[in-house]
């Protein structure tokens, strides 16, 4: 039997890079789609841009920002969706401070002070064991690469996108949540609230890992993905 396509949503900031190893190792089980979401200021627009270039049917890997995404694609097109995987992400809007700390980073890089992710930075984004690591080298480069314009189009989407708690309870598609233990971007608890909402969800937690287990800890988010992929 074919295997079924698994396309990959990266998060704010995030390009190839975010899923390459894990995206490697699969590469028996899946015909891989990387998803470019630099090009549109909406999750509307994003959602929208992905489906016009996808497989008909498809499993749905999402990290983050990519989550938001994912949420959107269940809106515009859930019939396409055969199975979803969503890591170290959020159905809820942010709360007042988060949303606060969105639009300062807005401004500041429509101001032309656009300074991608720091060293200071990287303790919220990847455990601290990896922060004076290559993983912490690639995350500050991979947001260079991405760049200012495609963060203000990214971060316009974020601050404007929906409520998407509504929809949990109707994803009936075989669903795996994930996150990081340490995760300080995206709280663990925002995981646990939709696996206590997403009918039959199966949770996976990430020891000793931040807001990124496809770039941290790929080996086990491969072997994740891969049970994910493979059930019945």
């Amino acid at each position: 039997m074919a295997s079924l396509p698994l396309l990959l949503l990266p998060g704010l900031l995030c390009d190839e890079r975010l899923w390459r190893d894990p995206a490697a190792e699969l590469a028996d089980v899946a015909t891989v789609h990387h998803a470019d979401l630099t090009r549109d200021d909406s999750m509307a627009g994003m959602a929208a841009r992905v489906l016009a270039a996808a497989p008909p049917v498809f499993a749905l890997a999402a990290l983050s920002m990519g989550g938001y995404v994912a949420f959107e694609i269940l809106r515009q097109a859930p019939q396409r969706v055969a199975k979803l995987a969503l890591l170290d992400t959020s159905a809820r809007l942010d709360p007042p401070k988060r949303r606060l700390v969105r639009q300062a980073g807005l401004a500041m890089a429509e101001a032309g002070r656009f300074a991608g992710v720091t060293r200071k930075l990287l303790p919220q984004l990847v455990h601290q064991s990896r922060v004076e690591s290559i993983v912490g080298e690639d995350v500050m480069a991979m947001a260079q690469r991405v760049g200012r314009d495609a963060f203000l189009r990214q971060q316009r989407a974020i601050i404007d996108r929906p409520d998407s708690e509504p929809l949990l309870p109707a994803i009936a598609v075989p669903t795996l949540l994930g996150v990081g233990e340490d995760d300080r971007m995206t709280l663990p608890e925002e995981t646990r609230l939709m696996h206590d909402r997403i009918p039959g969800a199966r949770l996976h937690v990430f020891a000793r890992c931040g807001h990124l287990p496809p770039m941290e800890v790929p080996q086990e988010t491969a072997a994740v993905l891969r049970d994910w992929l493979t059930a019945a």
